[in-house]
């Protein structure tokens, strides 16, 4: 069975009831700024749970998925999840309005199941995400044909008030193409995808006693004419650690891919890399680049950036990589550093040889601070935010050498606030939009059925 300590977000093998493991933390009254919730999940037809966090169109939609609720018959993983929009309301004070643009039907009717992350939208208005089971593909989980995880879209309607169209992209067919698609996708400049499954791939044999093998990358190319299928090609397979090797390559990869200007893809893996005390025969992850072929029909070339050792520099890595304007790229891990409850950490080019180092900026206590950090964004001036329980900010030393500085920005309560937090964005005037797991007014749910938030200054 694999190994869940409270901060290792992995899919477990028991999904008839699907459930992933997140700790809420206490944090000091002195917050600064105030928050609104903007919707609150009944876990009914409106859906629970948020999957993700939140994306703007340019009338100021926002969109989102949940994991479970718009159904309760998605046969055998009885969770169905949602894509929903929420519209900002003509007065200031009057609340914003949910429309459910899709509830999911599972593998009964090959459609997918289970939302896995946040949604993206492309320059037409049109959202793309990820189902982590359902689809036509014949992965089995326990016994039960459960599907492999799909791709989707959801196009706007031509008219106003119509409905919009959806569409699966693409069916995981077995476990080698990819099993549990997780984490957000990422467009490049001619319109291709790319994700990641947490399982699947066709390589690695240590990382889960239910799921197969240890995960993969993937590319979705589109159709070269209209009314096409797209077209899947994995660039790399994780084998995870070797029983009784010390190192290896990562495994379970997270999303959240990053790409730069040279078409290299840059993300994490949750377990791999290190064969650290803390997951025996699992390791606490990576840090990775992937580089395209040099020539056409080439094979893309993995290179492992860092490896965590579940010391000071964290463990298990939360989530996606973010870049600033210098090239260097900055993440989180859930666990590891002096408290156990994960840091923020940057990786820059050393100078010469061109050797990747890490630095923690900052080690979470656990305490008023909170822990499992995630969802990094950056604003205008170089200070970072993200959700650690609470909303923090990190602001950069003065000078060089000196300590990132942490202030907590907003606590949440529980009910009828959120609770747990998830990835952030910036709105058009420095507030900060965002999802959170749990809490809310919704009774159906133990804990809240989860929210959509507006924090600001």
């Amino acid at each position: 069975m694999i190994p869940n300590d409270g901060w290792s977000r992995r899919p477990v093998a028991g999904l008839f009831v699907i459930v992933l493991f997140f700790f809420a933390f206490t944090s000091h009254a002195s917050a600064e700024w105030k928050e609104q919730v903007l919707y609150s999940f009944q876990g009914g037809a409106d859906g629970a749970t948020p999957a993700g966090g939140v994306v703007f169109d340019k009338q100021g939609n926002l969109y989102g998925a949940t994991q479970q609720g718009g159904g309760n018959n998605c046969s055998p993983m009885a969770a169905c999840g949602t894509v929903y929009q929420l519209a900002p309301p003509a007065k200031q004070g009057d609340p914003w309005t949910e429309t459910v643009l899709h509830v999911f039907q599972g593998k009964q009717y090959n459609d997918g199941e289970f939302p896995s992350g946040g949604v993206i939208a492309d320059a037409a208005g049109n959202i793309y995400g990820t189902t982590a089971y359902g689809g036509t593909g014949d992965c089995v989980l326990l016994g039960i044909k459960g599907g492999c995880g799909t791709v989707f879209e959801l196009s706007p309607p031509q008219t106003k008030g119509g409905k919009w169209t959806y569409a699966i992209l693409y069916s995981f067919a077995t476990a080698k193409q990819g099993y549990v698609p997780w984490g957000d996708l990422v467009f490049d400049s001619a319109g291709n995808l790319y994700g990641a499954t947490y399982f699947g791939g066709g390589k690695g044999t240590t990382c889960d006693a239910f799921y197969k093998y240890c995960g993969a990358i993937f590319e979705l190319s589109p159709p070269k004419t209209k009314g096409g299928k797209w077209t899947e090609t994995v660039l790399h397979s994780f084998a995870g650690i070797s029983k009784g090797d010390r190192t290896g390559d990562g495994a379970n990869p997270n999303g959240g891919l990053v790409l730069d200007g040279a078409g290299a893809i840059f993300g994490m893996t949750s377990i791999g890399g290190y064969n650290c005390p803390r997951f025996q025969g699992f390791g606490c992850g990576t840090a990775f680049e992937l580089n395209p072929p040099t020539k056409t029909g080439g094979a893309w070339t993995e290179a492992i950036l860092h490896r965590f050792t579940d010391g000071n520099d964290g463990a298990g890595p939360n989530g996606g990589l973010i870049f600033d304007g210098k090239g260097s790229l900055y993440g989180a891990t859930a666990g590891g550093g002096s408290q156990e409850s994960g840091v923020v950490f940057r990786l820059g080019r050393a100078k010469k040889g061109g050797r990747w180092i890490e630095a923690v900026l900052y080690a979470f206590q656990g305490t008023t601070d909170g822990g499992d950090p995630q969802g990094l964004v950056f604003d205008s001036l170089g200070n970072l935010y993200c959700s650690s329980g609470p909303i923090v900010q990190l602001k950069p030393p003065n000078q060089k050498g000196g300590k990132w500085t942490l202030n907590v920005l907003y606590d949440f309560h529980g009910s009828p606030d959120g609770r747990n937090p998830l990835e952030l964005i910036f709105g058009a005037s420095g507030e900060l939009y965002g999802t959170t797991l749990y809490g809310g007014t919704g009774q159906s749910c133990e804990g809240g059925c989860g929210t959509v938030f507006k924090a600001s200054p």
